[in-house]
């Protein structure tokens, strides 16, 4: 599968990668990077995938994180991929901030106009792992997945509905129940349908109560974050887990927001955990 490279860029002893591909999934070119480590100079290594937050792109966790440093000790590649198919003519994508452009919400819309182009699902766990696998020295058998926010719903989601599939997992700040919040009902009236029966399919909550288990979870979260109480709901996720008997380390930091300082200040430990089930493993 071919791809263009937008840019190259040395870090860390590494290298940072932005690059583009037209996708099939999503009917259009699609936007990600990838950091290599030092290591993938010399052999494949493992592949973290991050799924950032509503409004970003696949440049703000690349740039605000710092995750590079940590990565390239541990010899881990990351891919941030874009949160959205972009200017598709799609009616209604560029008219509210979390609908629509950078608003993918890592599902695949069934409902019209959204289903032609927004099907960030199978792009996120098919088409783009391919791309990434023939351009780019990884090992497509060692893969974790992480995310903030509406990243964060992501990358639990995926790791729910691909069972084996990514053998790490971890979130900042997720959106746990988005078939309880203002967020998740918005994007999912929208690309889902006002159905909601085929809703739970996509919410975290829901698919382990329903007999999901993902891998050993780590969530971080700030206490001091706007979006607690309104749009996140990290004790939904966390009464599920206590439910089904699914382990569950969920952190809570005092005077943390949502922001990428909150993000910045735990991202090594993010990458840790990865590292211990993708490197040694």
């Amino acid at each position: 599968m071919g791809m263009d490279v937008r840019a190259h860029i040395r870090c860390h002893g590494g290298t940072q990668v932005f690059a583009e591909h037209a996708s099939e999934a999503c009917g259009g070119p699609m936007r990600f990077s990838v950091f290599l480590p030092p290591a993938a100079e010399h052999q494949p290594v493992p592949v973290l995938y991050w799924l950032s937050g509503l409004t970003c792109t696949e440049e703000n966790f690349v740039i605000k994180a710092g995750a590079q440093r940590a990565a390239a000790a541990a010899g881990l590649a990351v891919v941030a991929p874009d949160t959205s198919p972009r200017a598709t003519g799609t009616p209604g994508e560029d008219d509210d901030w979390d609908l629509g452009t950078g608003a993918g919400f890592y599902v695949d819309a069934t409902a019209e106009p959204w289903s032609a182009h927004y099907r960030m699902y199978s792009w996120i766990t098919r088409e783009l792992p391919a791309v990434v696998a023939e351009n780019f020295p990884v090992d497509a058998g060692r893969e974790g997945i992480s995310g903030h926010s509406m990243g964060g719903h992501g990358a639990l989601v995926c790791a729910l509905r691909e069972p084996g599939r990514y053998r790490s997992l971890s979130a900042f700040a997720p959106i746990c129940a988005p078939t309880r919040c203002p967020w998740g009902e918005k994007a999912f009236t929208a690309y889902l349908g006002p159905d909601r029966e085929p809703w739970a399919a996509w919410d975290a909550c829901e698919l382990i109560g329903a007999g999901a288990r993902p891998p050993p979870l780590l969530v971080d979260q700030g206490l001091a974050d706007e979006f607690l109480e309104s749009q996140l709901k990290p004790d939904a996720l966390e009464a599920a887990c206590e439910a089904t008997g699914t382990p569950l380390t969920l952190r809570r930091h005092e005077g943390y927001d949502h922001s990428y300082y909150f993000i910045s200040s735990f991202i090594d430990d993010h990458i840790a955990h990865h590292a211990a089930r993708l490197v040694a493993a």
